[in-house]
């Protein structure tokens, strides 16, 4: 199992230094009785009610690029409090990486209170890509009915003939592309779901929907 070691302190005393260590140093010696692959071992000095930390967006970076199986930490509240523990759990949750800690021995039991609100957080997320995809749809959908064929690179007809187009899930790399990810994000998001496909491919083919369609608006 591959997994990143995640230690953090909430101030700048002096005294949390040795904490800090204290963390490294047990969960190096965990994840080497296990037998778990480290990835990188991160360390820092925050609140944890901050989703904007130096160290945590490395984790996460880690998780939505699908580097890493677990998250391991001395206990729950390192990854974050409040607002910021559910948000970095949702995260961890979508991209089925897990948190483990060693106060629980294994993976973290969510709380129920937690379970409830990730599910609702979910739910939301879930209709919100509907939504969104909706909205994509019906766009391509008014281009074809003022004569845009999808089958076809309108920009490059005559290039590459011989060459057939590769089927992309135009809706998603949109989808992606909205929420900020890099069209590199997106290529290796999408071959993570079975798509074989280029960072290349991915830019090409979001140019030429938003040309397409913002020119039917």
């Amino acid at each position: 199992m591959r997994v990143v070691i995640y230690c953090r302190v909430s101030t700048e005393k002096e005294a949390q230094d040795s904490s800090l260590e204290r963390q490294r140093s047990e969960l190096s010696g965990l994840a080497a009785t296990k037998e778990f692959e480290v990835v990188d071992i991160i360390t820092e000095k925050e609140s944890g009610y901050d989703v904007d930390r130096e160290g945590m967006l490395t984790v996460l970076d880690y998780v939505t690029r699908q580097t890493v199986d677990a998250v391991l930490v001395t206990d729950d509240t390192r990854i974050g409090r409040g607002n910021a523990k559910i948000a970095i759990l949702h995260t961890f949750r979508k991209h089925h990486v897990q948190l483990m800690t060693m106060e629980s021995d294994g993976e973290y039991k969510l709380a129920d209170a937690e379970a409830m609100v990730l599910e609702i957080v979910s739910l939301v997320e879930e209709y919100q890509r509907k939504l969104h995809n909706a909205k994509i749809a019906r766009g391509m959908r008014r281009a074809v009915e003022n004569g845009f064929r999808p089958e076809q690179n309108l920009n490059r007809q005559g290039e590459n003939a011989g060459r057939s187009r590769k089927e992309v899930p135009i809706e998603e790399i949109v989808r992606l592309r909205d929420l900020g990810l890099t069209f590199a994000d997106i290529a290796v998001t999408l071959r993570g779901m079975g798509h074989d496909i280029s960072k290349a491919t991915v830019n090409r083919r979001y140019l030429e929907y938003k040309e397409v369609v913002n020119s039917y608006e």
